[in-house]
């Protein structure tokens, strides 16, 4: 009998933004494969947030973090096979597939705290050495090729997706909630990091005069990874924290659009689930946003607010149907499924 694939479940203990996303999709679709649940064993800590899946959970000690991975699941998964799919994973296991979404603490260490950096250049080296890695775009396949000195052919490409969006039902209340029901909004998703660049989006803001218009921003700090962003005082800027997948879907499907302004992005999630559920996107002109929204998107030059303004103008004009179109076609492109499969052919090989 061959020894099931155990996946790296430590994703399970940490809030939900991209790369979480990107965890759990993946382990739903690997669910729906034949076989799933005599193949795979989702390896996790103890209290983590169990998903509802075939694939059959395996509780370790520990509570998670660094050192579970690098001790108690390093120890579970000697010897056999392991999916690693949050960029981090036991540094001395060869037979073992991570998923490193992007190579920003090498390209762009100053967004970090040093300690952070330092630790996660480490650990991607490392990995490096070791490990067979997949990456979610070919930019970051090319980005993480230069940074850590390997031929961009090793790094397989496995992207994010976004049918998952089509399972949720708006909770329209939040719009109710933020005063945003009769009222004309732009919604920004995104950890409020200097990278995300929510501060060209507020200077954006202040340069169209109409006082009902909002922008909404969701996302929480996360001082503890990164330096957190300082956002401008201006009373129509909505900081609506962390907000329920019905709550995010409800906003963007009733929104101007959804602005994308960030300076660096591996994938860039967001833009594709907003253009999955036809809400017009306009995005920071960057490798990563043009990988992945192609024609389907207004762009911008990132650090010109005033070219921002210009284009939540143009959306205000009116609707452009033919734009929306090409996003619901352009994100349908992009599956979980698919990517998944990419993965497990992967994984078969090691």
């Amino acid at each position: 009998m061959v020894e099931p694939i155990l996946i790296n479940g430590r994703f399970l203990t940490r809030p939900l933004s991209g790369v979480q996303r990107y965890a759990h999709e993946i382990v739903r679709a690997l669910s729906r494969l034949p076989d799933a649940e005599r193949r795979y064993v989702l390896a996790v800590p103890r209290g983590a947030a169990l998903p509802a899946t075939l694939i059959p959970v395996r509780v370790l000690p520990g509570v998670g973090g660094h050192l579970w991975e690098q001790t108690h699941l390093a120890r579970a998964a000697r010897g056999g096979r392991l999916l690693s799919l949050c960029g981090a994973g036991p540094v001395g296991h060869s037979r073992q597939l991570a998923v490193i979404h992007d190579a920003a603490v090498f390209r762009h260490p100053e967004l970090f705290w040093p300690a952070y950096g330092v630790g996660h250049r480490l650990l991607g080296r490392r990995l490096a050495r070791r490990a067979r890695l997949a990456t979610v775009s070919r930019f970051s396949q090319g980005e993480l090729a230069k940074a850590l000195n390997l031929p961009p052919e090793v790094i397989a490409v496995a992207p994010n997706g976004a049918e998952h969006v089509h399972d949720v039902v708006p909770d329209a209340a939040v719009l109710t909630e933020l005063d945003l029901s009769r009222r004309p909004y732009f919604v920004a998703v995104g950890n409020q990091t200097p990278n995300k660049n929510l501060a060209v989006a507020v200077r954006a803001l202040a340069r169209i005069t109409d006082p009902d218009l909002r922008l909404v921003v969701v996302g929480a700090r996360l001082g503890q990874v990164a330096k957190t962003a300082s956002l401008a005082d201006d009373p129509r800027v909505l900081l609506a924290g962390r907000r329920t997948d019905a709550e995010v879907a409800a906003l963007l499907r009733h929104a101007g659009s959804l602005i994308f302004p960030s300076l660096y992005e591996g994938f860039g999630l967001p833009p594709l689930e907003a253009m999955a559920q036809g809400c017009p996107v306009i995005a920071s002109d960057i490798a990563a946003t043009r990988e992945v929204c192609c024609d389907a998107a207004l762009y911008f030059d990132p650090t010109d607010d005033a070219a921002l303004a210009d284009r939540m103008r143009r959306v205000m004009a009116g609707a452009d149907p033919a734009r929306r179109a090409a996003g619901i076609q352009r994100a349908a492109e992009y599956r979980w499924s698919r990517s998944a499969r990419i993965l497990d052919d992967l994984l078969a090989s090691i």
